[in-house]
């Protein structure tokens, strides 16, 4: 047998792809949740940004040289980008701007806040943008904090080169002091060697007086502009912003790509099975079936041709073929927490299923705490054949003596042993009874589907799981969680037992009828009246009323009359 109900291929990575697609979709709420917070970002965007207006400039930059178009001149390695890039944001610029736009104070802060200075790569290139809410003052300011800029380093050189002559004119004026002093010395004194090392010294403070002047005549002769403006600041004739149905396009794609995100995120923290093959591998057995939404109905198979009675038909089928169950046909069917609805609803289908077969089916209902599958189905008391009918019956055991027919349409009948509260459920599921009624099964024509509660609510089914063949669980994979599969598994093996596989269904919540006070007053009593007169209840001259008959999902199901014997009270 495969191990799930629809193959899974582990080497084909489109159709894993396919899956986990599918699973996200599990999630809707998470995309859409982010789809609709990317459409509020993008309408944010394009509302603030259509009053949004930025205005540019560009400089380029120039160290300050006398010879522009000497060979050797490298501006790039006299210049650091970095630098002039934060000076330009400087709060010293945005000072200069705010006394040339008129600007108080308290609005250089402002002033500053809309300046955006960037530098292209491998350039000399300042990039001056301003952004406003009008574009006038958006190319005003741009222009006015630009020429701030320029007057801030011209006046920073010029600030340089002054303090340069200072120093060099301080060196210059103690030698020509001394070479005027010299010169009026060597008037003085006659030909001879004194005057010749006279001589000797005025040359040289005339060498030095000639280079320190050289120096100031290439200071005074340098041009001290920091660069030149390449474009001017223009009124902009459109927004900034990327406008209303682009900021929409762009959040509706951010927006599905963190609804992806957080569903995925979900997907992989979530305790659920995701899909046929989690349940698969948790149970380590295959999915049998997957029953449609809202196909927990009692009986369907042989009252209608509906795709539920098909697919429990198939299930049943899948069941005949496996070597572990078509031995001896003992099955037990058991759900993991809650409601028994499922498991008895996949019970009963496949009670029906197997007459269909032929066989003489036996279904069991093992719950003994709320039993009411007898009230629920079409039953009526009659002979049972031989391999159906336990010994004789003391008073306050389970099973009794009285064995049910249960008409199941065009599939025939099958056999019913309905729960009794019990006083000591365990001494009942253990009983030697119990185990006879369900070797049953040996007989080459017979089938018992023992239906009990819930694994994790009560220990009963586990009473019963060394005295059948396999266990088959049904569960809702959105309300199940993987581990609680895995540990139903472990007890299950547990206690010498097997699973032959399990079967997924979809919950569909149904709403319980309200009855008054006086209804249940007097079903109460009839249900009295027939326990202290059972001859009544099984004599088969006396006429018996048709047990009302449930429509799958009308929520009548969920009320069930229950018989109490005098020992249980």
């Amino acid at each position: 047998m495969s191990d799930t109900h629809v193959p899974i291929r582990g080497e084909d990575e489109p159709e894993q792809l396919r899956e986990q697609f599918r699973q996200l979709l599990r999630y809707r709420w998470l995309i859409s949740g982010g789809v609709g917070v990317g459409l509020l970002a993008g309408a944010w965007l394009g509302i603030t940004g259509a009053d949004s207006y930025a205005a540019t400039t560009d400089i380029v930059l120039r160290a300050p040289t006398s010879d522009p178009f000497a060979p050797t001149l490298s501006s790039d390695k006299a210049i650091n980008m970095g630098s002039e890039r934060q000076t330009a944001l400087s709060r010293k610029v945005a000072e200069g701007a705010a006394k040339r736009l008129g600007i108080g104070a308290d609005g250089v802060d402002r002033l500053q806040h809309g300046l955006q200075v960037t530098n292209p790569p491998q350039t000399l290139v300042l990039h001056f943008t301003y952004t406003a809410s009008d574009p006038k003052q958006a190319a005003r300011r741009a222009n006015a904090l630009t020429q701030s800029y320029i007057d801030l380093r011209k006046e920073q050189w010029e600030a340089v080169r002054g303090s340069m002559l200072k120093s060099l004119q301080d060196q210059l004026n103690p030698v020509a002091k001394q070479n005027d002093e010299l010169a009026r010395q060597i008037k003085a004194l006659p030909n001879g060697s004194a005057a010749d090392s006279a001589y000797a010294v005025q040359a040289n403070l005339l060498n030095r007086i000639t280079d320190l002047r050289g120096k100031i005549t290439s200071l005074k002769a340098l041009d001290m502009t920091p660069g030149n403006v390449i474009r001017n600041a223009t009124v902009p004739p459109s927004s900034d912003g990327p406008g209303l149905p682009l900021s929409l396009g762009l959040g509706g794609l951010v927006g599905v790509g963190l609804g992806l995100l957080g569903a995925w995120v979900r997907l992989v923290f979530d305790p659920a099975p995701r899909s046929a093959g989690d349940v698969a591998r948790a149970v380590r057995g295959p999915v049998l079936g997957a029953l449609p939404r809202g196909s927990a109905g009692t009986l369907v198979v042989g009252h209608t041709d509906s795709r539920a009675a098909e697919e429990y038909r198939s299930i049943a089928f899948r069941l005949a073929y496996d070597e572990r169950f078509a031995d001896r046909r003992r099955l037990l069917v058991v759900a993991p927490r809650g409601s028994m609805e499922s498991s008895v609803a996949v019970a009963v289908n496949l009670a029906a299923s197997f007459a269909e077969t032929g066989k003489n089916v036996l279904l069991v209902e093992a719950d003994l705490r709320t039993p009411s599958l007898s009230e629920r189905l079409d039953v009526s008391a009659a002979f049972r054949p031989h391999w159906s009918r336990t010994g004789e019956h003391a008073e306050g055991e389970w099973p009794g003596r009285g064995q049910l027919v249960v008409d199941a349409g065009e599939s025939g009948a099958f056999g019913l042993v309905a729960g009794e509260r019990v006083r000591n459920v365990p001494r009942a599921l253990t009983s030697a009874r119990t185990t006879r009624l369900i070797a049953e099964a040996d007989d080459p024509d017979a089938t018992v589907v023992v239906v009990a509660p819930p694994v994790l609510a009560y220990a009963d089914a586990l009473a019963l799981v060394d005295r059948v063949d396999g266990v088959l669980i049904v569960c809702d994979p959105r309300t199940v969680h993987r581990a609680d599969l895995v540990r139903i598994r472990e007890l299950i093996v547990g206690a010498g037992g097997t699973v032959l596989g399990a079967v997924t269904h979809t919950e569909v919540t149904h709403t319980e009828p309200k009855r008054s006070a006086a209804e249940t007053s007097a079903r109460r009593g009839n249900g009295r009246r027939a326990e202290q007169n059972p001859a009544a209840r099984t004599a088969p001259s006396s006429p018996r009323p048709e047990p009302e008959r449930h429509l799958d999902g009308d929520g009548s199901d969920t009320v069930a009359l229950r018989t109490l014997r005098s020992g249980d009270r």
